[in-house]
């Protein structure tokens, strides 16, 4: 039960309760902005910052709009032309222009009669978008403005540009953003006013409506650090550093429970593994029994590349603790990736005559009684689950170990909620994703770290190429010789939120193209389709009934198929260097040599090169996520913008630094002076850590 203040009650409301969000609008809110289990928010709305704004006066003529910028241009509607019969999915062209010269207008998709009533023949109209120039021709796809002269009078100066989803364009989100902006309580003030003077920064309000108000367009990285982004950007680093810094000084009062025993069913479970632990393994495992043996709670992180071995690592940290007659659970993201690790260890655990169970959100009424029951009694040693595992009906005979999977998709409120499940419940937390030293300060400062640096025996090294977009044949003449030795592929097309009408169409075109070669061995998923849709695609790929998978990135986390030896990214240079890396870490799963092609369409600049060049030099997971951090940033190199669950959503410690260790240094003093947070400012804090969700932090100082 939450004890949030009531003050911020209007901002965990529903993002419904606006103007122009219904019923069709919530279900796209809840996929860019929901969580696993909850609904999108006011606060969600909010915090959903705008990428950069685009200047919408009116500019220049035709002839002199430069290609690939956005422009804003008055035209004359000169000729439609709807696509031919046949011939698949041809666009919908519209031929506009003013005395200087023409462009033509692409529609994918569009129905005609909505083309013709928005750009009657002979009309004066507006349009704004992006000229690309096409076999000569200038065109611009999908206009993302078309309008009349009342339309452009009542045009922003800049209007603001979101990350969208399909079918919820930037422009919708601006409106529900400004409409959650009448929302916005008066909050007290918890930042120092001595520091807030001498940054020059405004109020957590005025610094909200700054940033969904842009007044001026950014240009460049150095734009965005206005006065707003980085008081804002400060305010969530201080909540999340506060929070760490309360769950450090309480860990270190918390006793803890000697959690091993004698070594005998984790001797029986390592005999049955079809491989040798590698030394980084045995290393990481005696490190973990090192702190499940001690008298204090053990929060260490399990750090280790795509295909390391940590599940193996996890099952014998689990093994240790029910050896000393406890329980352990394992915490996945994702249903998908819970029931993976059920299947993979089920085996290995029922093999050691341990019960292992599953629960997820999805479990029939009667089988989700018997899981209860049994880890009520004690009878269900091993539990893998998503969020469910945090519900109150959930109730333990006695937890010992919690690991958590892909920790940043979480949150430290979360990792203690599992925590607070037992006495004194040891915690090991694993991820995926190689994290640079800053990073990993930012998000587990709290913890110890173990590293799993060696690929196990076997793992063969991936031979990445790049390979320029018009050897397209030559890629699929491969592709062919592959299939004939019975091999398996991926062909991974890019989904990017700004055109998602072309590249939705460009993965069916693929397809298409895929299967009138290969026929019906080829099947597509994509993120439009329903997740049971999404899971029986992937299941005929793992059993071979499909043999070539044409995905956009869904495949990113979580599908193991060993016969996939090779993985075909097509306009590579679109990709971060993290979401490659963990593409590329798709192949190379079995024993056979594996292959990662990465199609781009030159001529390159030069982040994609280098970002190109980095993944043909190595597979280093830690070597690729520094530079990825240097190039773009954290969202991505924790691969959580796409998934839309940024782990910081103000905050973008590779740029914010400076205020990243100012935060530290804050909490440390906040804690040390005022540890119960029972002053004026500390009350403040208080509606601070509600803010942004790091409650739990809360909840240990009313424990005590």
């Amino acid at each position: 039960m939450s004890l949030r203040p009531s003050l911020l009650d209007p901002l965990f409301a529903p993002a419904t309760v606006l103007p122009g969000a219904g019923p069709k609008v919530a279900v796209l809110i809840d996929k860019l902005l929901g969580g696993p289990e909850r609904p999108a928010r006011i606060v969600d709305l909010l915090f959903h910052l705008p990428q950069r704004g685009v200047p919408r006066q009116l500019r220049g003529s035709i002839a002199e709009a430069p290609a690939g910028e956005p422009v804003t241009l008055g035209v004359t509607v000169v000729a439609h032309r709807p696509p031919q019969a046949g011939g698949g999915r041809r666009p919908f062209r519209v031929l506009v222009e003013d005395a200087t010269g023409d462009v033509t207008l692409v529609f994918f998709n569009l129905p005609r009669g909505r083309i013709e009533k928005m750009l009657p023949l002979g009309s004066h109209r507006y349009v704004s978008g992006r000229i690309e120039l096409w076999d000569g021709f200038r065109q611009m796809v999908h206009p993302s403005r078309i309008l009349d002269e009342k339309g452009l009078a009542d045009l922003p100066a800049v209007e603001p540009v979101y990350g969208a989803t399909e079918g919820l364009t930037s422009r919708a989100i601006g409106k529900l953003a400004l409409a959650a902006l009448d929302r916005l309580p008066g909050l007290p003030e918890w930042q120092d006013p001595a520091w807030l003077s001498r940054q020059g920064w405004p109020s957590f309000t005025e610094a909200l409506r700054a940033e969904h108000r842009p007044e001026e367009a950014a240009a460049t990285e150095e734009d965005l650090k206005t006065p707003a982004r980085r008081r804002l950007a400060y305010d969530e680093l201080l909540a999340s550093q506060l929070a760490l810094a309360l769950v450090r000084s309480r860990m270190r009062r918390a006793p803890g429970r000697t959690n091993t025993g004698d070594g005998l069913l984790s001797r029986r479970i390592e005999a049955g593994l079809p491989f040798s632990l590698t030394g980084a393994q045995v290393r990481a495992l005696a490190e973990i029994r090192g702190d499940m043996g001690s008298d204090r709670r053990m929060l260490r992180l399990l750090q280790g590349d795509v295909g390391s071995g940590k599940t193996a690592v996890a099952l014998l940290a689990m093994t240790s603790a029910i050896e000393a007659g406890r329980q352990a659970a394992l915490m996945a993201p994702t249903e998908i990736l819970a029931r993976q690790h059920a299947e993979r260890l089920r085996p290995m655990a029922e093999a050691a005559g341990l019960t292992l169970a599953l629960l997820t959100g999805r479990d029939r009424a009667a089988e989700r009684r018997a899981t209860l029951a049994g880890l009520a009694d004690g009878t269900v040693a091993i539990v893998v689950g998503t969020h469910a595992l945090f519900q109150e009906d959930v109730a333990f005979h006695d937890l010992g170990l919690a690991v958590v999977d892909e920790q940043h998709r979480f949150g430290v409120h979360q990792r203690l909620a599992l925590g607070a499940k037992g006495a004194a419940v040891d915690i090991l937390v694993m991820t995926a994703t190689p994290i640079p030293r800053t990073l990993a300060l930012t998000y587990f400062g709290d913890m110890e770290v173990s590293l799993l640096d060696e690929k196990p025996a076997g793992r063969q090294p991936i031979a990445t190429r790049l390979v320029s977009a018009d050897r397209l044949d030559e890629v699929a003449a491969g592709l062919e010789r592959a299939l004939a030795r019975g091999d398996r592929a991926y062909w991974i097309c890019p989904l990017v939120a700004e055109s998602e009408y072309v590249d939705l169409a460009a993965a069916e075109e693929r397809f298409a193209g895929l299967r009138a070669q290969f026929g019906d061995t080829v099947g597509l998923v994509h993120g439009r389709m329903a997740g049971r849709d999404k899971d029986e695609a992937m299941e005929r790929f793992a059993d071979g009934r499909t043999r070539i998978l044409v995905s956009t990135t869904v495949v990113e986390v979580g599908v193991d198929v060993p016969q996939a030896t090779i993985m075909v990214i097509e306009h590579a240079e679109r990709f971060g260097l993290a979401q490659l890396h963990q593409l590329r870490g798709r192949v190379g799963r079995g024993s056979g040599a594996s292959t990662c092609l990465l199609l781009y369409k030159g001529p390159l600049g030069q982040v994609a090169r280098a970002r190109l060049e980095m993944m043909r030099e190595t597979e280093d997971g830690f070597r690729i996520a520094e530079e990825d951090l240097r190039l773009r940033g954290e969202g991505e190199v924790l691969g959580t913008r796409q998934s839309g669950l940024a782990a910081f959503r103000l905050a973008r410690p590779e740029a914010d630094g400076d205020l990243l260790l100012a935060a530290r240094d804050d909490a440390r003093l906040i804690v040390e002076r005022d540890p119960g947070l029972g002053s004026g400012r500390g009350e403040a804090l208080r509606v601070l850590l509600y803010l942004f969700e790091r409650d739990a932090a809360v909840k240990l100082l009313q424990a005590g």
